[in-house]
């Protein structure tokens, strides 16, 4: 059967900057399909949300597996599944239906394939039950389930028993999901699909992918088993690999601080068998928004299987930092043996010589494509209560183009706290002395969308 399935997933949507998040590879394999008869059961979703379009492309999805599947067990495109395997169509609705028996003939098949209609709830449970009863028990050849679905269950008894009922037969189960309209519960596909779970699952939010994944899970299928493998992982910049797990099986290692290798000798050779791999990955970038995880990954073994791992986002939410401009420095060298030198430095503004003080401000909220002007005003306290003033700054916020409100962090607002003026602590330039300072804030939108009859341009 060659690799059936490859998947990688993370644990978590969304992570702010500088978190981490799991990432698993996984990868199954299955000895070949002509030395290896195997019994297949397509269960197909043909409930209502699958109307349109994702009943078109399932359609074609089917058919194409049909195809590799007959192309594969006796070398001709006779329009018969040879070597003893056979296939058969159960689909679902609110009720299933077993469409066809474990038939060899292509055009009944297709004939089941096309005449499939959407509409009704979705019965996970028929479906299970239904395609189970086409398996003969007593019959040698393999056995593998796909099912296929774009929702959650919405009529019958909890699938979870009649799913692991079948796995407990030896079935194979291998789950496909489109995220329709319904939605659709990764956990639950899990649930049903042969250990480890990730390796038998792929979900897709785009029905036109699904002739795709129907192929690739056939032209794995029809492969022996998998050797000499080798899956080079390399992440996006904006991430680096923080810890590596031993994988089930093979081994791992890290190349850089963005990418690893993981090898293993054999897989699927003599067995159904699935291996998995765990990472952890730490955001170390600035950029937020939805970003790949991904730089890229390649595969390769030697029976040349092809193999196309999912390459997820993950959206990171970073602070918003608007830093005030430092001065700019002036430039000058002493001479060696000099020891003193005299620079003229230029103009210099009215900075006295004493504390610096600076200040962060996180303005809460801030809504898209606003300006905000924002005010400081500074003053010290002596033991009386009196206050007198220590300096006001003035700053214009840019605008920010996120999608919704963000927090924007308004970073080192200078003030300039010269000794000579301190009326809070000792008056003698000891800057050792405590001093008492106020400081208070006003934040507006300067852009307000506010029109006064026309006037302002």
């Amino acid at each position: 059967m060659g690799v059936t399935n490859s998947n990688k997933t993370i644990d978590v949507e969304r992570i702010s900057c500088g978190d981490t998040f799991k990432v698993t590879l996984a990868l199954a394999a299955a000895p070949d399909i002509v030395n290896n008869p195997t019994d297949i059961v397509l269960v197909l979703d043909r409930s209502g949300s699958m109307a349109g379009s994702p009943l078109a492309n399932l359609k074609l999805g089917a058919r194409k597996f049909v195809e590799i599947i007959e192309e594969a067990t006796d070398g001709t495109p006779d329009g018969q599944i040879g070597s003893g395997s056979r296939i058969g169509i159960v689909s679902f609705a609110s009720t299933a239906t077993q469409d066809t028996q474990l038939i060899t003939s292509v055009a009944d098949l297709n004939t089941a394939i096309d005449n499939l209609t959407a509409g009704g709830n979705t019965n996970h449970a028929a479906a299970f039950e239904q395609a189970t009863q086409l398996f003969d028990p007593a019959s040698s050849n393999a056995k593998v389930m796909v099912m296929f679905t774009d929702g959650k269950t919405t009529a019958g008894p909890d699938p979870n028993p009649v799913a692991a009922a079948a796995r407990a037969q030896g079935i194979i189960i291998y789950c496909i999901g489109l995220i329709g309209s319904d939605g659709i519960d990764p956990a639950v596909l899990d649930e049903w699909a042969t250990d480890p779970n990730a390796s038998h699952v792929a979900i897709t939010p785009n029905d036109e992918d699904l002739e795709e994944l129907f192929e690739d899970l056939a032209a794995n299928i029809t492969k022996p088993g998998a050797t000499n493998i080798s899956i080079r992982e390399q992440l996006n910049d904006e991430f680096r690999i923080s810890n590596i797990l031993s994988p089930s099986k093979g081994t791992a290692i890290m190349l850089n601080d963005t990418t690893l290798r993981w090898n293993m000798d054999a897989l699927g050779t003599t067995d159904n068998e699935g291996a998995t791999l765990e990472f952890y990955a730490e955001h170390i970038g600035d950029t937020s928004g939805t970003l790949p995880v991904n730089e890229s990954i390649q595969y390769s073994d030697t029976e040349g299987n092809i193999v196309t791992f999912p390459m997820p986002d993950i959206d990171v939410e970073c602070e918003i930092v608007v830093h005030e401009d430092c001065p700019t420095p002036v430039d000058f060298s002493i001479e060696g043996c000099e020891a003193t030198v005299e620079y003229d430095a230029g103009d210099v503004d009215l900075e006295s010589c004493g504390r610096i003080l600076e200040l962060d401000a996180r303005l809460k909220n801030v809504c898209p494509n606003k300006r905000v002007a924002l005010a400081v005003y500074l003053s010290e306290v002596d033991d009386e209560g009196q206050e007198y003033p220590r300096g006001l700054k003035t700053l214009t916020i840019p605008a920010h183009t996120q999608a919704s409100c963000r927090d924007v962090l308004v970073r080192c607002i200078k003030f300039v706290l010269p000794e000579d003026l301190n009326v809070s602590g000792d008056s003698d330039g000891n800057m050792c002395t405590t001093r008492e300072l106020k400081a208070r804030f006003i934040a507006h939108y300067i852009d307000s969308g506010y029109d006064c009859c026309g006037q302002i341009t």
